[in-house]
C-alpha cells in the first residue's frame, strides 16, 4: 500500500487513446485549419496517412473543417495586422489551396488596399515629409516587406502630410 501512495499522490489513470478524429477536432477547437495544414500536424503526430485522409474527410463534411472558412478568417487578420494582398495571397497558396479558392477569400476584404497602407504609415511613422527621400524609401521597402502592391506603397509613402490632416 505504501508503494501505491508514494509520497501522498492518488495513482494515475490511464488516458485512452485518441482517434485521429478527436485529435483533429482538438486542433480544430483552438482555431480554424486548412486542410492540407490540419493532414500535415496529425501525419507529424505519428497517424496513418489513411486514417488521417479518413478522418479530415468525416470532419469537413460535418462541417468542422472548411477551407474556405480558413482562408477568410486568415485574410481578415493578416490584414488586421497590417499585411497587404501580396502577402496574404502567398501565405494562402502556402496552405493548399488553389488560385479559385485564394481569390473567393481575398474579396471578402472589404477595406481598401491603399488606404490599409496608408494608415499603417501613418501609425508606424506619423505625417511623411514628400521632400524627404530616404523617409520614403524606408516607407516603401517597409510596406513592400508587409505584402502590398506597387500601387499601393507609392499612394502611401508620397502622400504628404496635407493628405494626412485630422487623420493621425
Amino acid at each position: 500500500m505504501a508503494d501505491q501512495n508514494a509520497g501522498g499522490r492518488k495513482p494515475r489513470r490511464r488516458i485512452a487513446e485518441q482517434t485521429p478524429v478527436q485529435r483533429a477536432l482538438g486542433l480544430l477547437v483552438r482555431r480554424e485549419h486548412s486542410r492540407r495544414e490540419l493532414s500535415r500536424k496529425l501525419t507529424a503526430r505519428g497517424l496513418d496517412a489513411g486514417e488521417v485522409r479518413s478522418a479530415v474527410d468525416r470532419l469537413e463534411d460535418e462541417g468542422w473543417q472548411s477551407d474556405t472558412r480558413f482562408a477568410e478568417t486568415l485574410v481578415r487578420s493578416r490584414a488586421a495586422g497590417g499585411h497587404g494582398p501580396v502577402r496574404i495571397r502567398a501565405e494562402l497558396s502556402t496552405h493548399g489551396l488553389d488560385r479559385e479558392a485564394v481569390e473567393t477569400a481575398m474579396a471578402t476584404f472589404d477595406g481598401d488596399w491603399t488606404e490599409t497602407a496608408r494608415d499603417l504609415v501613418r501609425r508606424r511613422f506619423g505625417p511623411v515629409d514628400p521632400a524627404d527621400i530616404a523617409q520614403r524609401r524606408k516607407i516603401a521597402d517597409f510596406l513592400i516587406r508587409r505584402g502590398f502592391d506597387g500601387a499601393s506603397v507609392r499612394a502611401a509613402s508620397q502622400a504628404g502630410a496635407e493628405d494626412w490632416d485630422g487623420a493621425a
